[in-house]
């Protein structure tokens, strides 16, 4: 190829990357040298190069380069990550164009027409990553969905729960309505939005007097379990041992007494809806409260709400209707303008419903401790430092919650489980169920269960459920090197030297590799350390001029191709490297770019 006499970026870039490539210059084996591993941080299949990925890729890069100039054994190791929620509502939307139903498939069928999208689509933003100059060994790239990688996944959740650290259990979860599954808490986007506080009158049952409520929820009044108070409010006092009438409804409920009530915010009253707010949720465990759920999975009424005219309407339309209907019966006191924090799914920007649910859970008190020890002790070293401390808060014994990690979802690593098909006598048995790594084992457990019973034995029915990818990705400084059915190149790479990522993942994917280096290496590689990673590099968060976050919703995000054609990838990694110290955030302009030039990855 002949060069240009005038230096184009473009045009030089693509000359030098092929010639690096051919000459295998990116390509590791273990040998005798000292190795250096950076493993990537997964991008969603689903993806494009956006600022996050130039600044995290470009730190990368970096480090590897400089460990091959030392002399070591340098591997980058890249992959891309199945996005359950974000990859199924692509391949439903390009069925939706095709003019199918995904209720009209089969699971089989479905996840043929998967994978039909991900080989087309999938692999855009690795492409796009060689344009950036990324030297990572392209001859080992994974993806979290193939089946070794998968096999591990099973693996990892037999192996757990058989060791009680994987259950079973009714939980109050983040629900989205649209795409009808569970949301990580990563999923949710808290934000900032007006709404409206309805003040309403129930009255203390067998008197003239009413205690009046603050809710920004008034469709969940008919799912009232209670009222509650605070023990030390002399306003109620008067009220112990009574009840109110639910308005609309007219059902019975008790007036509890709880220190958890802030008697300072609004009236000092609230009401207590088990089924729809983790916090009354947990007040109801506490005082044995009925538990109403009036909601159906696609965030319409259901026949829980006893209003006939209410049944089938969606949640909001319902908050509508029940401005009148609260007016009509004399409970509607006022209603206020509200400013409050809403939860949206990030994926599909609906607002997320708390929900009861029987998912799957890990329990992560069971995992945390040495990977809280190992970061406090700076045996996993972070830096910036001053990330410890979010670590810490979100590890600690009092604060750190259980993994939902069931998903109602088809394209993912299938929930291992199988249940004692229904018959003529008797549906589904849920709480019958056997955990295995393959259908055969599954069905030889049940079989010895039956044997001992003496029961005849059925059909089995595997959980319908995927596992959530995080299941998949924090396994992946492992299960990239095969670690579970061979430990020969784990031996050689692992742990890894460094990892890099923004700190908003900290505590979803960065402590739960951690978590799984502590449990499984020990076993894998019993003479090689525990953790996955000596050392965690933190990146900041690429925000626009108005110092807000990069993102698809806000549509600020430049076309990370578009600034690569103008200015080339070395300028434009040496651009955000300039402006980039560890952990803080980039504050960035370009002008130059019109409308046309400027797009929302997706």
């Amino acid at each position: 190829m002949e060069l240009s006499k005038h230096y184009e970026a473009a045009q030089a870039e693509a000359h030098w990357y092929k010639h690096w490539e051919t000459r295998g210059y990116f390509r590791s084996t273990p040998d005798e040298r000292e190795p250096f591993t950076i493993v990537i941080p997964p991008p969603n299949v689903t993806g494009v190069l956006h600022m996050g990925h130039l600044l995290n890729n470009t730190v990368q890069d970096i480090l590897v380069r400089r460990a091959r100039q030392e002399g070591k054994n340098a591997l980058w190791v890249p992959g891309t990550d199945h996005a359950s929620i974000a990859t199924e509502a692509k391949v439903v939307k390009m069925l939706r164009e095709r003019g199918i139903k995904k209720s009209d498939l089969t699971r089989d069928e479905f996840l043929a027409y998967a994978w039909e999208w991900k080989e087309e689509y999938g692999g855009i933003i690795l492409e796009q990553l060689k344009r950036l100059g990324a030297s990572c060994d392209w001859e080992r790239t994974r993806f979290t969905l193939e089946p070794k990688l998968s096999a591990a996944v099973i693996k990892v959740f037999v192996d757990l729960y058989k060791k009680g650290k994987i259950y079973r259990g009714l939980r109050m979860i983040n629900w989205d309505p649209e795409a009808k599954t569970v949301l990580s808490g990563e999923e949710v986007i808290l934000g900032e939005e007006n709404s409206q506080l309805y003040h309403v009158r129930y009255q203390v049952e067998g008197t003239d007097e009413w205690i009046v409520i603050a809710t920004q929820r008034p469709e969940t009044i008919m799912a009232d379990t209670a009222l509650a108070v605070h023990p030390d409010d002399e306003r109620y006092a008067r009220f112990k041992g009574k009840n109110v009438l639910v308005p609309l409804v007219n059902r019975s409920v008790p007036i509890i007494f709880d220190d958890y009530v802030d008697m300072a915010f609004g009236t000092g009253a609230l009401k207590i809806t088990p089924a729809h707010d983790p916090n009354d949720y947990a007040l109801g465990e506490k005082h044995g409260l009925q538990v109403i759920d009036s909601l159906n999975e696609d965030g319409t009424l259901n026949e829980a709400c006893e209003l006939p005219e209410f049944m089938g309407l969606d949640r909001f339309e319902a908050r509508k209707r029940m401005k009148r209907t609260l007016e009509a019966s004399g409970n509607l006191v006022s209603i206020e303008p509200y400013r409050t924090s809403i939860p949206r799914s990030e994926r599909t920007n609906a607002v997320v419903e708390p929900r009861l649910s029987l998912q799957w859970f890990v329990d992560m008190k069971a995992l945390a401790a040495p990977a809280l020890e190992a970061v406090m002790t700076d045996e996993v070293q972070f830096v910036p430092e001053q990330f410890k401390n979010m670590y810490r808060a979100w590890m600690n014994e009092d604060s750190i919650r259980d993994w939902c990690i069931s998903r109602q979802l088809w394209w993912g690593q299938r929930v291992p489980a199988w249940y004692v098909a229904p018959s003529e006598d008797n549906e589904l048995q849920t709480d019958l169920f056997f955990v295995a790594e393959t259908e055969a084992e599954a069905y030889a457990d049940y079989h010895a269960y039956c044997e001992k019973e003496g029961v005849a034995p059925s059909k089995l029915i595997q959980d319908e459920d995927a596992l959530d990818t995080w299941f998949s990705s924090w396994l992946w400084p492992i299960s990239v090197f095969d670690g579970f059915e061979n430990q020969a190149e784990l031996n050689y790479y692992y742990p890894t030297s460094v990892l890099v990522t923004g700190f908003d993942i900290i505590f979803f994917w960065v402590a739960r590799m951690i978590m799984a280096g502590y449990e499984y290496a020990p076993e894998l590689v019993p003479n090689r350390p525990k953790f996955p990673f000596k050392q965690v590099y933190f990146t900041g968060l690429v925000r626009d001029r108005l110092r807000r976050k990069m993102s698809k919703s806000i549509g600020n995000s430049p076309d990370s191709l578009v600034l690569l054609d103008k200015y080339g990838a070395d300028g434009v990694r040496f651009g955000m490297l300039y402006s980039a110290a560890a952990g803080n955030d980039i504050v960035f302009d370009a002008p130059f770019l019109d409308a046309t030039n400027t797009k929302v990855a997706n």
